[in-house]
């Protein structure tokens, strides 16, 4: 009896042994790390651009002073409905004169002053005219009948009508000296005068080029105006409306015609689909608000969408907008947030039997949130999500509930 107990003892020590290193394990190993966990799948990877941009209507056309005058206050408002040709925007007057200094008012009235005198000498010179009308007619009477009575030769009724007719000239030449004074006049008292107010001939209408809306009022209040000044801008946000965004010289070069485009963030509840209609073909210098210099250029974005599904949107409203710049319609995908550098590579631990396996994987399309995996995983393997530094080859893996 004593010899068997003296032989349980050593394997009763060695199994306390084994019990104690096992609690020892369990109690130093490390504790498994929670994580998320994403499926590789199939699926579209479309890859954009996106940037703010700004609705534009397409053909705006601005109203300007055709000639220099004072326009009277425009009375059509920001967003009036106008007919091509009928309805009156604008309307202007013969800019009035201005003041004179004294020293060119003396001056012009001494001009009047004179345009009087000679006035009133060219009508002397009319009656001193008429007078010898009327002495030549008189006498060319007188001959005519002593020619018939033939006591004067036909010489001196020749003489007499010549004389006659040279008084006629001469009184016509004097009517007119009197209506050349009169004018000079008239031209020197315009110069005298100030400004008048009121046009003479009325107001000229300016008409809307085309139907429309009223855009914009670049002057509403009655003023002076030079030529060309711009004084409406009218157009179609309706039916005419453009989205034009503004890239990076960079991005603008992956934009093809004819790509699609989401038009987010203008304010509705649903993104509005259009298509690129231009690329423009030269950029322009832009700086940043944080003072950097940038190479942009402007893309030009049609509407696809009915004005009836955007009511709302309207010229210069700021929106956003993704632009495709290419697309792969049933590819093997991983969520980029699984994604770790491996040395210079790209790598994802791989959920495999409760432990992380890294490997690493080669990449094709990519956007914020999946990318194209061309070989490293295969369809329906698990991934950690944003894995922790904690977590390395082998570590244990315990998925978040």
């Amino acid at each position: 009896m004593a010899g068997r107990r003296k032989g349980l003892a050593p394997l009763l020590a060695v199994a306390l042994l084994l019990v104690a290193a096992a609690l020892g394990y369990l109690y130093v190993r490390p504790a498994p790390v929670e994580v998320d966990l994403g499926t590789v799948d199939r699926g579209p990877v479309v890859v954009t651009v996106r940037n703010r941009a700004v609705a534009s209507v397409h053909d705006r056309y601005d109203v300007a002073a055709p000639v220099s005058g004072r326009l009277q206050r425009i009375e059509v408002e920001v967003g009036d409905p106008v007919k091509a040709r009928e309805t009156v925007v604008a309307r202007l007057l013969p800019a009035d004169p201005g003041f004179l200094d004294a020293r060119t008012r003396d001056v012009m009235q001494a001009r009047l002053a004179e345009a009087r005198a000679r006035a009133a000498a060219a009508r002397a010179g009319v009656l001193r005219a008429e007078a010898a009308v009327r002495v030549a007619s008189q006498e060319m009477a007188r001959v005519r009948e002593l020619v018939r009575k033939g006591w004067q030769a036909q010489a001196a009724l020749d003489r007499a009508r010549a004389t006659h007719d040279e008084a006629i000239a001469t009184l016509k030449a004097a009517r007119a000296e009197v209506d050349v004074a009169e004018q000079a006049e008239a031209e020197a008292r315009a110069a005298l005068s100030g400004p008048l107010g009121a046009g003479r001939n009325g107001p000229i209408p300016l008409t809307s080029p085309v139907s429309g809306t009223v855009l914009t009022l670049y002057r509403k209040s009655e003023t002076v105006v030079p030529a060309g000044e711009p004084l409406v801008a009218i157009g179609d946000p309706a039916g005419d409306l453009e989205i034009v965004a503004d890239l990076l010289s960079t991005d603008a070069v992956r934009v093809k015609p004819g790509a699609p485009v989401r038009i987010v963030g203008w304010g509705g509840k649903e993104a509005l689909p259009g298509r690129v209609r231009l690329v423009e073909p030269f950029g322009y210098l832009k700086v940043s608000a944080l003072g950097v210099e940038e190479q942009r250029v402007n893309v030009r974005i049609d509407l696809v969408a009915p004005p009836a599904a955007r009511p709302a949107l309207g010229h210069g409203y700021r929106v956003d907008v993704e632009i495709e710049t290419d697309r792969a319609d049933h590819a093997l995908r991983l969520p980029v947030s699984a994604l770790v550098r491996d040395g210079g590579e790209w790598a994802v631990y791989v959920a495999e039997g409760g432990r992380a396996r890294l490997r690493r994987v080669r990449l094709g399309l990519m956007n914020d949130d999946v990318a194209e995996v061309l070989e490293g995983v295969r369809e329906g393997e698990q991934l950690v999500l944003f894995p922790a530094e904690s977590i390395g080859e082998g570590s244990r893996l315990r998925r978040r509930a």
